[in-house]
């Protein structure tokens, strides 16, 4: 058995064949089909038989001949039928002449049968034209389930155009599928655009709505990186909405942008305004000489888009005729408020005034900081205390150290790691931090760099008492 009985698409019989000895089907013959490689794997014509497509070839020309028959006997039935109009109206005509006889007749049959000839042998040359322009726009649709080209093809009885797998021979070009008739690749992408005829199959789907489309998948998946709940295929509707939102969002955002720069920078292909247009040069002909003094013509005087010469608010003086520290003001009063009335030598006086008694507010809050920073550095509580640079090492003078200090201050030692290592608690004092106020001396801290254990020390084993052996 080939498969099993769940698996048998025949209807399960009351008795078996073998016990009826009826219906006994043929064995089923088992191919054993053994793929190794790569390409014989993905082999789309693996396991098929080329006999079994005559079978197609065999009903398309039976098909063919029905067709022709019913075709022939169509154009037969019009022809009989023009035919007869043709003899009611030709023995209509002859009636009314007053025409008869049999050679009459017999002239008007052969007549009639050299039309029909004529008209037979037309039909077939127009038929004949007809089935090659036919076969000229003949296109075929090209559908595999194997994902190859699905746009219309030329029938490949026309030869005019080169085939897609002669644009180039080289084997590490593009792949041509000669099922599919498809070319995705581009042949020659070295090429320039304007001697290429063929792009690829891939080119002609990156025409229409495509551009669109891969847009929209693009932003779906950018926005489900970000965390966006959003699927092309689970939802598309939520998608292009999004991506419509964002759209929207992102025109705007470019628009106000855009408008930024033109209110600040301007644009070049807005009107020009009046103002502008009035600082315009003239074609009035001046000549000057060698000074610039004008010895024909008039005299231009250049505008400027400002206002010029002009006293306002009883001023003697322009706006912009003075300046300090940064600020353009009248010159007339010295003041630096331009909608400001004139106040003339008292305003500059009382301008004057002014300055001097803030000079001297300045100087004042200047020492009143001083002396309050002096009053809290004597106040400060740091002032006594000395710093012992000698004690901490970062000043070592030439100093002499008492002898019997530092034994003293050994023997402290020793007894202290001797209380720690006793362990005896009984003689400590309530508060055993209470010696922290204490300065060290320069004794005591000899003392402590001389039981200080210095392992690093290579020349600390010589004088252990060990003659050296330590060392090896």
């Amino acid at each position: 058995m080939t498969h099993k009985t769940k698996d048998c698409l025949e209807r399960p019989r009351t008795k078996g064949a073998k016990f009826t000895n009826k219906n006994i089907a043929p064995d089923e013959k088992v191919e054993d089909i053994s793929l190794s490689g790569f390409e014989s794997k993905r082999d789309r014509w693996n396991g098929y038989d080329a006999k079994e497509y005559a079978r197609v070839v065999d009903r398309f020309e039976q098909l063919e001949e029905v067709r022709k028959e019913i075709k022939k006997k169509e154009q037969l039935d019009a022809l009989h039928k023009q035919r007869g109009e043709e003899d009611a109206k030709a023995a209509a005509e002859a009636l009314e002449a007053g025409e008869g006889g049999e050679g009459a007749e017999g002239g008007a049959v052969d007549e009639d049968e050299t039309k029909i000839k004529e008209e037979e042998e037309a039909g077939e040359q127009g038929k004949g034209r007809r089935r090659r322009r036919a076969s000229a726009r003949v296109k075929k649709r090209v559908r595999t389930t194997a994902g190859g080209s699905t746009g219309s093809v030329r029938n490949l009885r026309i030869r005019e155009d080169i085939a897609k797998y002669l644009l180039n021979l080289d084997t590490n070009s593009a792949y041509y599928d000669p099922k599919s008739r498809s070319m995705r690749e581009d042949p020659n992408p070295d090429k320039p655009d304007s001697e290429k005829l063929f792009f690829g199959d891939n080119f002609v789907r990156q025409g229409g709505e495509h551009q669109a489309w891969q847009a929209l998948t693009l932003h779906s998946i950018d926005a489900h990186d970000k965390g966006l709940d959003v699927h092309m295929q689970a939802n598309p509707s939520l998608a292009e909405m999004l991506y419509k939102q964002f759209k929207e969002k992102k025109d705007k955002l470019e628009d106000k942008s855009k408008q930024s720069v033109v209110e600040k920078y301007g644009s070049a292909a807005a009107p020009m305004p009046e103002d502008i247009k009035s600082l315009a040069g003239s074609e009035r002909y001046v000549e000057y000489d060698r000074s610039g003094r004008v010895i024909k013509g008039v005299e231009v005087k250049a505008k400027s888009r400002y206002e010029e010469d002009v006293l306002i608010n009883n001023h003697t003086a322009v706006w912009g005729s003075w300046w300090k520290d940064g600020h353009w003001g009248f010159a007339c009063c010295r003041s630096c408020v331009k909608q400001s009335y004139c106040t003339g030598k008292a305003g500059e006086a009382a301008a004057s005034e002014v300055d001097e008694a803030m000079l001297a507010n300045m100087l004042a809050a200047a020492q009143e900081k001083e002396a309050a920073d002096l009053k809290k550095r004597q106040e400060s509580k740091l002032n006594d205390y000395q710093f012992q640079s000698d004690v901490w090492g970062t000043d070592a003078p030439d100093k002499e150290l008492d002898r019997k200090k530092v034994e003293a201050a050994l023997r402290k030692l020793d007894e202290k790691e001797k209380a720690a290592v006793e362990g005896d608690q009984s003689k400590r004092k309530f508060n055993s931090l209470d010696n922290q106020g204490e300065v060290v001396t320069a004794e005591e801290m000899e003392a402590y760099r001389i039981k200080k254990s210095r392992g690093e020390d290579p020349m600390l084993a010589k004088g252990a008492g060990t003659e050296g052996y330590d060392m090896l």
